[in-house]
């Protein structure tokens, strides 16, 4: 399953979910009818009336009333739990007990953990995710969030101790197949509508305590209580059939991109083998394990009904869809025995050339194919991009990659980005700098600075991408002053290149996600069609700024417009306007996930025309994937001819 099929049935997935409640809310609102009618005629009975005169001396509106009660307070407790979840991922990381692990630990099993998360989030091309540490012995691991912009990776101690990096990277790649393919986002909502089922379960138990005050009247209470609380309890029976449901398929699928993505089979089969012979397991002992349950690695928590209930596949099944031949046997694992950790990658021998893995024989893929070839990567990284992502960082200065990673040097970094290189722009904005950012980042702009003019671009938006999680450490004023100085220095020439329209771009739309909430954005568009002259603007753009000539620019437009199947004349953009390019992309943005692949091979042919791709093309395809929602694989940063770093 490609990425774009995965997002659509997603997508469809959320519906069916809304239907699912909308049914369980109706099946509420009868039983909890036909509660009261029992309660009253039980009641009258006490009292010398007959059942049926007791009943008839219900209102007429009393049922009405009764079936708006069950629909407020089950809509009024499912959005408060959606609002007490609604920053994300670390919601829930933080409700679990989980403790950030920051960037500049020098723990060295939290530092070979953020190495793995770190290397395959530069391969999918999406930003490092946050990770937590879980305070749990036990082997298990979740991701969550609603997009990739709040998503995290919540990681148990139990596996840092006893998983090599074979295998806890087949655990985090399982995690990030979750991310992409858009499970996260329904487990969220799946924890939400659960809740608002189980509440009344909630206040007939709460009744039932509180009932035994007066013999007299206390037994109706009582009867209603016990009802509500069956009724809630079997509403969220029903419902834990249908996250089971969805969880097994899922976690199938999640281990199979596991495999894909780091083309070892060994390391994700071992991990689960070791939860196996575990006297842990992946048991959690947090109580708010349960209503997270589905989004673990492993089974967080014993279901009564066995394997009806259970949120994972058995574990010998899934062992057997990666690994058919094994024998059966679980190892001994001994706690006491921890894994002594190292941050060394191992690379798979004999891997495929970063971009044309796939390809055989001495000829060069045609444009056309290297389109279709990024098409069918995007968010579904292998083995070759995570090499990639590794060349990435490993060539990356080493003083840079330390700044990505610490809070305080992260901020000069990225205005380090924004230097312009005529001399009086520069001093100005170092400046503005000293002037308006915090004690001593002015001083380590000026230090980093040499570096960073002999670092390529590509290695510079890599860095940009690493630096995420330290910039989410940030407090929120200090978030807000780091935004207002990186906007004031993009516009302190008076223009906005590629260079500077991308780096925001990725800043503001992983940053506002954290700071401010998650932005869901609700695909209706059904075809490209439905934007034609939106998506027109978008190839002239790329047209205009990925090739030199007239009749080059209009040879690239065409062949964009062709994968489009549009017919729109071509409008030369002689100058980068970002205020257009934001405002054609928000129009784009609400095109379904079936709707983009068509987009974005447009993008990437009229970019491909004469069959190069230097920093600043690869840069402006970054800008656009990232906004559309569409990660795109390392190998484009390795596809750059030239050396230089783009700047305003």
């Amino acid at each position: 399953m490609n990425f774009f099929q995965a997002q659509d049935n997603a997508r469809r997935k959320t519906w069916q979910l809304a239907m699912m409640f909308v049914a369980a809310v109706v099946a509420l609102v009868v039983l909890t009818n036909l509660l009261v009618l029992f309660v009253v005629g039980w009641a009258g009975q006490q009292t010398g009336y007959t059942f049926d005169q007791a009943v008839s001396n219900i209102p007429a509106d009393a049922w009405l009333w009764t079936s708006l009660g069950v629909v407020g307070v089950v809509g009024a407790a499912s959005a408060y739990k959606y609002l007490s979840i609604s920053a994300g991922g670390r919601a829930i990381a933080e409700a679990l007990g989980g403790q950030l692990i920051h960037q500049h630990t020098t723990d060295l099993q939290q530092k070979r953990l953020l190495n793995i998360v770190e290397e395959m989030a530069i391969a999918s091309g999406i930003p490092v995710p946050p990770v937590y540490l879980i305070p749990e012995a036990s082997i298990n691991a979740f991701a969550a969030g609603f997009t990739v912009d709040d998503a995290v990776i919540g990681i148990n101690q139990g596996t840092l101790d006893l998983l090599n990096r074979d295998e806890l990277q087949g655990v985090v790649a399982h995690e990030f197949s979750h991310i992409l393919n858009g499970d996260t986002r329904i487990n969220l909502r799946l924890i939400a509508i659960l809740h608002g089922i189980l509440f009344l379960g909630m206040i007939g138990y709460g009744l039932m305590r509180t009932s035994g005050m007066s013999r007299r009247n206390g037994m109706p209470i009582v009867l209603l209580g016990v009802g509500l609380l069956i009724v809630g309890y079997g509403g969220t029976f029903f419902g834990n059939l249908i996250k089971a449901a969805v969880s097994r398929q899922r976690e199938f699928l999640a281990d199979a991109s596991a495999v894909q993505f780091t083309r070892n089979p060994a390391g994700i089969a071992d991990a689960l083998k070791k939860i196996g012979g575990y006297s842990a397991g992946s048991f959690l002992k947090n109580e708010a394990a349960e209503q997270a349950s589905h989004m673990f690695f492993g089974a967080a928590a014993q279901k009564f009904a066995g394997n009806l209930m259970a949120t994972h596949p058995p574990l010998p099944k899934r062992i057997q869809a990666i690994q058919p031949n094994w024998d059966g046997s679980f190892p001994t694992i001994d706690r006491t025995q921890a894994f002594a950790p190292s941050t060394a990658p191992t690379t798979a021998s004999g891997a495929e050339s970063a971009f044309t893995a796939g390809f055989s024989g001495p000829a060069e893929p045609s444009s056309d194919t290297l389109s279709s070839l990024v098409i069918d990567q995007v968010g579904a990284p292998n083995q070759a991009s995570l090499d990639s992502a590794r060349r990435l960082i490993h060539d990356s200065p080493e003083a840079l990659q330390e700044a990505a990673h610490d809070p305080f040097a992260a901020r000069a970094l990225v205005y380090g980005m924004l230097i312009s290189t005529e001399e009086p722009i520069a001093q100005q904005q170092l400046q503005f700098i000293q002037q308006h950012a915090e004690a001593g980042i002015a001083a380590l702009v000026a230090q980093l600075r040499p570096t960073q003019q002999r670092t390529p671009g590509a290695q510079m938006l890599t860095l940009l991408n690493m630096s995420i999680p330290a910039l989410k450490e940030l407090s929120t004023p200090q978030y807000r002053v780091f935004s207002n100085n990186t906007a004031r220095l993009i516009t302190a020439d008076g223009h906005v290149d590629v260079f500077e329209w991308v780096l925001h771009r990725v800043l503001t739309k992983e940053l506002y996600a954290h700071f401010e909430g998650p932005q869901n954005v609700h695909g209706r568009v059904k075809h490209v069609r439905k934007v034609a002259r939106d998506a027109a603007k978008l190839v002239a753009i790329l047209a205009s700024h990925s090739h030199t000539s007239l009749d080059t620019q209009l040879q690239a437009y065409n062949a964009g417009m062709e994968a489009l199947g549009l017919d729109i004349p071509f409008a030369r953009q002689d100058t980068f306007d970002y205020q257009r390019m934001n405002k054609t992309l928000g129009a784009l943005r609400k095109l379904q996930p079936l709707a983009k692949p068509a987009l974005i091979k447009a993008c990437v042919t009229t970019v491909l025309a004469d069959a190069t791709l230097n920093e600043a093309e690869g840069a402006l395809l970054q800008g656009i994937a990232a906004t559309l929602d569409c990660p795109l694989p390392a190998h484009l940063y390795t596809l750059g001819t030239a050396t230089s770093q783009p700047s305003s």
